[in-house]
This record gives C-alpha cells, sequence and structure tokens, in this order.
C-alpha cells in the first residue's frame, strides 16, 4: 500500500513540476516548487486518509505502549485533514496546515517499518476469503481509473486504442459552473484517483483484519474500511461522472461531492451503505480466536510412572 501511495506521489512531483500550471488544475506554483507543493497536498489528503486504516493493523502487531501512543498521535494528526479549510478544492497550492497531516503520515511510516521488522509476526498464507471478489473489484476499479493514472502523468487517452475511444480526456470542454475551457481530463492528480488509491487500500488491508487480536481495534478498523471503499466509490463516480457525462452535454444533474464530512443525504447515504458494507463483507473474526485449538502430541512417560 505504500508502495502505491509513494509512486503516486513521485508521479504528482514529475507531473506538477514539468507541466506549466496553466495547464494543471487550481494551482499557481511552477518547477520545483510547483511539484513539491501538490505532492504535499496530495499526501496530506488521501494518503492521510490510507494511513488511519493501517495504524491499528500496526499498532496492535507491536503490543507496545510507547507503539500505541505513537499511533494514536499519528492518527490526530492525520485527522486534521477533515478541519475545515485545510484541503481547499478551489486552491490546490500547499499550506501550513497540510503539515501536521503530512507529519502523520510520516509516522505512520515509521510505525509500519517498525512493525515489519519488529512487531508479531503475521500467521503465513497464501490466499484469504474473499481474494476473488478482491481481484474482481480491483480490476473494475483500475479500468474506470484509466484517464486518471494517466493524467497523473502528464498525459491524455486521445489515440490509445479502445480506452481513447470510451473515455475523453483531451477534448477541450467547458467545465460546469463556470463555462471556462478546459481539457475534459486536465493533466494531474484528480480526487478520481484518490478515491481508486482508497478503495485499493480497504481492499488490501482488509486481508489482514483477522490479524488484529484486539476486538476493539479489529472492529473499528473495519468499519472504518468498508467506509473508506463506498467513500472511494463516490469519488470516483462523481469525477467521471461529471467528466464522461455531463462535459459532453448528456445532462447537467451531477453526483452530489462528498470530498468532505458535512451534514448532508450524501454522507447519510454513504453512511448507510458503509453500515451495510461492514456487516456484509468486513466484519471478522481475529485468526487466533478462528483457529482450531492445538491438539497436543504424544508424550515421553518414563518408566515406573
Amino acid at each position: 500500500m505504500w508502495l502505491l501511495f509513494g509512486l503516486a506521489t513521485v508521479a504528482v512531483v514529475e507531473t506538477y513540476w514539468r507541466i506549466p500550471p496553466a495547464q494543471l488544475w487550481k494551482v499557481s506554483n511552477s518547477g520545483f516548487v510547483g511539484g513539491i507543493g501538490r505532492a504535499l497536498v496530495f499526501v496530506s489528503f488521501s494518503a492521510a486518509l490510507a494511513a488511519i486504516a493501517v495504524l491499528p493493523i500496526v499498532v496492535d502487531r507491536l503490543e507496545s505502549r510507547l507503539a500505541a501512543s505513537l499511533g494514536i498521535v499519528a492518527a490526530v494528526l492525520c485527522a486534521t485533514v477533515a478541519w475545515p479549510g485545510v484541503q481547499t478544492p478551489g486552491d490546490l497550492d500547499p499550506k501550513w496546515s497540510n503539515g501536521l497531516a503530512v507529519a502523520g503520515v510520516a509516522l505512520a511510516v515509521v510505525l509500519s517499518g517498525w512493525a515489519t521488522l519488529h512487531g508479531r509476526p503475521e500467521r503465513p498464507r497464501t490466499s484469504a476469503a474473499g481474494d476473488r471478489a478482491r481481484l474482481v473489484v480491483g480490476a473494475i476499479v483500475l479500468f474506470f481509473a484509466a484517464p486518471y493514472i494517466v493524467a497523473e502523468l502528464g498525459f491524455f487517452l486521445d489515440g490509445v486504442p479502445l480506452l481513447g475511444w470510451i473515455f475523453q480526456t483531451g477534448a477541450i470542454k467547458p467545465e460546469p459552473g463556470s463555462g471556462n475551457l478546459h481539457a475534459a481530463v486536465h493533466h494531474g492528480h484528480h480526487h478520481g484517483l484518490d478515491g481508486f488509491l482508497l478503495v485499493v487500500t480497504a481492499l488490501l488491508l482488509s486481508r489482514l483484519l483477522g490479524g488484529i487480536r484486539r476486538p476493539v481495534l479489529r472492529t473499528v478498523t473495519a468499519a472504518y474500511l468498508a467506509l473508506m471503499v463506498v467513500y472511494g466509490l463516490t469519488n470516483m463516480a462523481n469525477d467521471l461522472w461529471i467528466e464522461q457525462v455531463v462535459k459532453r452535454g448528456w445532462t447537467s444533474w451531477q453526483i452530489p461531492d462528498v470530498l468532505r464530512p458535512e451534514a448532508s443525504a450524501a454522507w447519510a447515504a454513504m453512511l448507510a451503505v458503509a453500515a451495510l458494507f461492514y456487516f456484509m463483507f468486513f466484519r471478522t473474526r481475529s485468526q487466533a480466536r478462528a483457529s482450531p485449538p492445538a491438539v497436543p502430541g504424544p508424550q515421553f512417560v518414563p518408566p515406573g510412572r
């Protein structure tokens, strides 16, 4: 999971370093400053949300009071991403407030490394229940993330067989609400790709739920991953609908924006679907409790006893 976010961060730095701000979205810096700045904003959003899901897993595996304390600090820092004004879709230049979530992500990476080297080893296994479903869902979201993956790299799908016909990317279209002309899928980062990354993160981490021995951590992590799937899919659908349906002129109706948590019908619906997903797919028992009891082997009995 960290490798996935690391590659995305490198792509953001390269694209925003190389491409002028006029061809990107809501940024004003260029060159090295533009690349690093946009990468910090990216890390302080979707990477921070993914880090929150990692922390209970690594803290449970470390079984240390220090790790638990650091995990709480990292979670609080990452959660600042939801504070009003930290993430501003209309202005994607970095702010000092982004630094708190970035620090939380860095601490989560350190804890992940600590757990890998010195934490309780995971029970070896080659497969987990639901792996086929994970692969199918992963393949579907990968297909629909194609325009955002190439945009992250600074390219269009124009001329690519099949994908260039299904998805419009380089066509100049008016932006809904403003009328400004822009590429249908602008170069650079999209919240549709954030959605893809969060869905894949939830699919990967859901394989580790049974290894969490503390019931409270296991339940909280499972519920959070269920919400992460719904949140990621909704953001992907929102971005795709605007750029592939609304910008084609087929309708003016838009899927509601759910980037920031708020009291709204859209968020109520997401929470309801997340609860359904939790009870249907994410609720699990600890592997230690689910494993059958060990059968004692033969014992040597000394003569005369």
